[in-house]
């Protein structure tokens, strides 16, 4: 294995049952190419401006209560509807189209304007973590929606249109393709072995240690063997719970001390508020049972080398297979070997 770790290769991923091409020898490369300025991160407790602060008026008018911990609210700009009426276009089995209802919320982290999860204790991510359970719970228990995603984007280099600290879900009434990838893979590995592909997988991490970033009696975060994203790492249950459904308050406390633990260290690695997209992936919520499923966070941090240089996914990525150069074993190494006190 040494010798195949410093050469080119393959690393098959389990979930998605895609192939990602490492290749270490190319850390050494010079680089000319686009560097990003990271905006500033030095921003008020209260922006009067920000249509995310407690007080403030959103867009249409609707003034926000002046909450003290989280706050959850229907996107004024929602990318799905609840009643949208039914539609449907075939045409000579290449041209189909099909109305989607569904609901956005949005959940604003704290109240505070100049935090980001990095900064907040692991009592304060609880309340997020919470809310997450009770939104889950509520918006899956709808006949309709089948599939709740909750997720963050953080950075406007990922695209977050306003810097508040906050997060969304978006609930639909079908199952996505990225769910539905894992689904098939999941199945099958629990058809084949009787329990989940996740449990087996941590169980190997955590003997070996190599890929460990963090972890507590509980929950556990590791940079998968098969990453694509430079430091993108997987949080995930030692046990096997299907959704947030199946989470006590133990889990509760647990896994928000390892986001304050991983983002601490996110922030730490290039001493910046580190970009990234972050999303949970568990069980659908068609009222079916889901035994193969072991719910998951994933990781995804554009950020190469430094604070300047970032990832794309481009050329050979695009047209053919994801690539990377850091292997997920140099990658964990340096978020576990970080402090866990915020650099700020």
């Amino acid at each position: 294995m040494t010798d195949l770790l410093k050469n080119p290769h393959r690393r098959y991923n389990p979930l998605s049952g895609e192939w990602i091409l490492v290749s270490p020898h190319r850390l050494d490369r010079p680089w000319q190419g686009k560097q990003e300025n990271l905006p500033s991160e030095n921003r008020p407790q209260h922006d009067p401006k920000c249509y995310l602060c407690p007080g403030n008026v959103r867009a249409g008018g609707t003034s926000n209560p002046d909450y003290q911990s989280t706050f959850v609210f229907t996107n004024d700009f929602a990318a799905l509807l609840p009643d949208t009426p039914h539609q449907q276009l075939e045409r000579d089995d290449i041209f189909r189209a099909e109305s989607e209802r569904g609901i956005c919320r949005v959940i604003c982290f704290s109240p505070r304007h100049d935090l980001t999860l990095a900064q907040m204790d692991a009592a304060q991510i609880e309340q997020v973590v919470r809310v997450w359970r009770e939104q889950y719970a509520e918006l899956g228990a709808m006949d309709f929606i089948n599939h709740v995603q909750i997720f963050e984007n953080k950075g406007a280099i990922m695209g977050c249109s306003n810097p508040h600290p906050h997060g969304q879900i978006w609930a639909t009434e079908t199952v996505p393709f990225e769910t539905q990838r894992e689904n098939t893979h999941l199945l099958k590995y629990y058809a084949s072995r009787g329990h989940t592909l996740l449990q087996d997988y941590l169980a190997e991490e955590l003997r070996r240690g190599e890929r460990l970033v963090c972890k507590n009696e509980l929950w556990a975060a590791v940079v998968p063997f098969w990453a694509k994203w430079p430091f993108e790492t997987l949080v995930a249950p030692l046990r096997p719970i299907a959704s947030m459904h199946e989470m006590t308050a133990d889990d509760e406390r647990a896994l928000a001390d390892v986001i304050a633990r991983l983002t601490a260290r996110y922030d730490n690695l290039f001493q910046v508020s580190f970009p990234y997209t972050m999303g949970f992936h568990q069980a659908p919520t068609d009222g079916q049972p889901h035994p193969h499923w072991h719910m998951h966070a994933h990781f995804y941090p554009p950020l190469l080398r430094s604070a300047t240089v970032q990832k794309f996914m481009v050329g050979f990525e695009m047209l053919a297979m994801p690539q990377r150069d850091i292997t997920a074993e140099m990658a964990a190494e340096r978020l576990r070997n970080l402090s866990e006190t915020h650099f700020q």
